[in-house]
């Protein structure tokens, strides 16, 4: 509402006035069940609404150079279902509320409260909150396009299990494409030939918040999440075709709680993560809300614990994993809820029980004191094995696992392992039932978490085929796993670490520079810092060459221990302080994108440049991977040997995942630019001439021209 500009819905409530009764005296505009509010409640919303909305709706509500009226029956033809601005929640309900009492209602004994908003298409104004000004003019040029995005919508198809395992080329409907997790596209129309030509096909703003989503593709239609807001948009022109705002505590209202990595889609529903700890199923056609079930109290989420993953859908259920679990006393887990009604079917925690497989490797500490095994990502899936895999966080109590030990022998042993931290952890999505597991580094005291994509690769090894699982670290060190049962094959470290000494070639048992161990108050030199020479930006990997493509940044940290007591450590945060730093030999290039032959384990090309890397990776068949960084650019490399082909400068950091889709025989890259939560805020200091613009969200969709070719066939069709 401030400075005459319009957005949609942030706190839910002035959807129900058209549906109050009319009795009483009140208006005609109210048809349905009064609300609630308080005289108090009003009195707020008197002051807020002086301050923020009177110079665009007038003092008397009846409208101003700026605004509609928002009173009467002129507020009846010009507003259904939208409040405007950037206040908090409990704001507009506090304005809302005056609202209500200045359109005759009397108040009550109960505050209004915010309301969860799922805006029906197209409203009575434009569905960006501009306000109409006059009657809706619902002519033959209006009904025709309502019609044509009807019918984009009806022909929504139901997401089935055999779809999630094969996808059609056209789709992205999880967050790394398939449950391989491979962030790699069949699409070849965008190719090595023709990708200089790539242009801004449309852009849609977000709501601002910082953002790491996914947008996912299914038939032509586009799914997005931000801050408060889902949305879905015709993918070929943006087109708005519904929306759902959620309301959020106002402890939460500031967005940066709403990150988010990914969605999913099974059925005719959209599943979806939300600030405030809970998972919600939306119709997938108009944006309902079918099901609403917590996962985390507010307490917890106020605490900071949070859903920023995202889920997959394994057979009917909706899988994923909870962070950043200091304020969660014994540790983090995995849970499973029914596709079709949200009840939780199991729950596994990724922090080891007393008496379960692991439960003595916490150094003899209680439940109560053991925190960690954050879940960031969305897991993998494997159906012919019928497993699922997440990799696992660090531990936030570094005095739980440290025991005196001579310093110059590497930390070993089973009682301090901190099981199942570090860990990639093979489930049965049945039952939740582990499976298998593989600490990739015990111990971990320094931030340097294993929880990123599972990628599930076929690849020959010595000449024999061998179904891999991919991961890696922090430290970018990547090992490779025999999928089905856990057993180690190799690891690849890409150099940028002072952490591991050594690889057992045979088990992947690292040992650690002893040097490095923690000592109370005592500053020590860690490459990488916390940050991570890679982060949740994820990698991607092409089948056909072997490829693995992997966005890094150089850094270093002093790192310092500083002890707390059990009741310190459950108040929050951790207790390694971190400054960062350039690598000592570093020439003041900070990004690196690297091609690694898995089948060779070689180094094929590196590209480093000044500004740290902030997206994940796409490849392409057509030969490019996409990648984009702190500057701002968005970027096509030639897999072959790491040619830059085309780059463009976005409005902000594209902290997100790109991806890419067709729409009848068209391909598409679509980014998202602005924020990127904690990984964004970390490198700045680094580039301190690289100046983010304030504020925005943006979502970026790119395309060739039609001159390129893309409906014909021949070299630019899609296969």
């Amino acid at each position: 509402m401030t400075r005459g500009s319009y957005a949609p819905v942030a706190a839910g409530v002035l959807t129900m006035l058209l549906a109050l009764p009319a009795a009483h005296g009140q208006t005609s505009l109210f048809r349905g069940q009064i609300p609630s509010f308080t005289t108090a409640q009003a009195a707020r919303g008197r002051d807020l609404y002086t301050a923020n909305c009177q110079m665009c709706h007038g003092a008397d509500l009846n409208g101003g150079q700026f605004g509609p009226a928002v009173r009467g029956a002129a507020f009846d033809a010009q507003w259904s279902g939208q409040s405007a601005g950037s206040l908090s929640n409990a704001a507009y309900s506090a304005i809302d509320a005056f609202i209500l009492q200045s359109n005759g209602l009397a108040a009550g004994r109960h505050e209004l409260a915010a309301e969860q908003v799922s805006t029906p298409r197209p409203a009575l104004f434009g569905r960006r909150g501009a306000p109409i000004w006059g009657p809706p003019n619902y002519d033959a040029t209006y009904r025709a396009a309502m019609a044509r995005q009807d019918a984009l919508l009806a022909g929504l198809t139901p997401v089935t299990d055999a779809m999630l395992r094969d996808p059609p080329d056209s789709d992205w409907m999880m967050w790394r494409r398939t449950y391989s997790s491979l962030g790699f596209s069949p699409l070849r129309q965008i190719n090595t030939r023709n990708v200089a030509r790539l242009g801004v096909a449309w852009t849609w703003p977000l709501h601002t918040s910082p953002d790491e989503i996914t947008p996912l593709v299914h038939d032509g239609i586009l799914f997005i999440k931000s801050a408060d807001a889902i949305q879905a948009l015709n993918a070929a022109n943006g087109d708005l075709l519904w929306q759902y705002i959620r309301p959020l505590p106002d402890s939460l209202n500031d967005g940066r709680a709403a990150v988010a990595k990914s969605m999913a889609i099974y059925g005719d529903a959209l599943y979806a993560p939300t600030a405030d700890g809970h998972v919600i199923a939306l119709d997938a056609r108009s944006g309902k809300l079918l099901w609403d079930h917590e996962i985390l109290s507010p307490a917890l989420t106020t605490e900071g614990v949070r859903l920023d993953g995202g889920p997959i859908v394994v057979k009917g259920k909706v899988i994923m994993g909870v962070s950043f679990s200091t304020p969660l006393k014994g540790g983090c887990f995995i849970f499973a809820l029914d596709a079709q009604s949200g009840r939780e079917l199991w729950r596994f925690h990724t922090v080891a029980r007393p008496g379960e497989p692991g439960g003595d490797s916490w150094n003899g500490a209680p439940v109560d004191q053991r925190y960690g095994g954050s879940v960031w990502t969305a897991g993998s899936y494997d159906p012919a094995l019928n497993l699922v895999y997440f990799g696992t966080g660090n531990t936030y109590d570094t005095a739980t696992l440290l025991v005196p030990q001579p310093q110059s022998e590497p930390q070993t042993g089973d009682s301090n392992d901190a099981l199942y931290t570090e860990s990639t952890v093979a489930l049965d999505p049945d039952t939740g039932r582990l499976v298998w597991y593989y600490q990739h580094m015990k111990r971990d005291v320094w931030d340097l978490d294993w929880t990123f994509e599972q990628s599930l690769i076929d690849l020959p090894i010595d000449g024999v085929g061998h179904r891999l699982l991919v991961t890696g670290g922090k430290i970018a060190v990547f090992d490779a796993l025999d999928r089905a049962n856990g057993h180690y094959e190799f690891s690849k470290d890409a150099g940028l670490q002072n952490v591991v000494v050594h690889i057992d070639p045979k088990t992947g048992a690292k040992s650690i520079n002893p040097a490095l161990t923690p000592v109370a108050g005592q500053q020590k030199l860690l490459c990488p810092h916390g940050g991570g020479a890679r982060s949740w930006p994820a990698t991607s990997y092409d089948p056909d060459t072997h490829l693995l493509f992997v966005p890094l940044v150089e850094s270093c940290a002093e790192f310092t221990w500083i002890p707390r007591d059990a009741a310190q450590t459950a108040a929050g945060g951790m207790d390694i302080h971190f400054v960062l730093r350039p690598r000592p030999d570093s020439d003041g290039k900070f990004g690196r994108v690297e091609a690694i032959d898995l089948a060779s384990r070689r180094i094929v090309w590196t590209d480093r440049q000044r500004a740290p890397i902030a997206s994940s990776m796409l490849a392409t068949a057509g030969g490019i991977a996409f990648n984009g960084a702190r500057d701002r650019y968005f970027r096509a490399y030639d897999q072959r040997n790491g040619k830059i082909l085309w780059q463009t400068r976005l409005d902000a950091v594209p902290s997100s995942t790109p991806i890419t889709y067709s729409v009848d025989g068209v391909q598409y890259v679509a980014v998202v630019a602005g924020g990127g939560g904690a990984h964004e805020s970390t490198w700045p200091t680094l580039t301190p001439e690289i100046v983010d613009p304030p504020g925005g969200t943006m979502l970026w969709i790119f395309r060739l021209p039609p001159s390129a070719g893309q409906a014909s066939g021949g070299e630019g069709a899609v296969r």
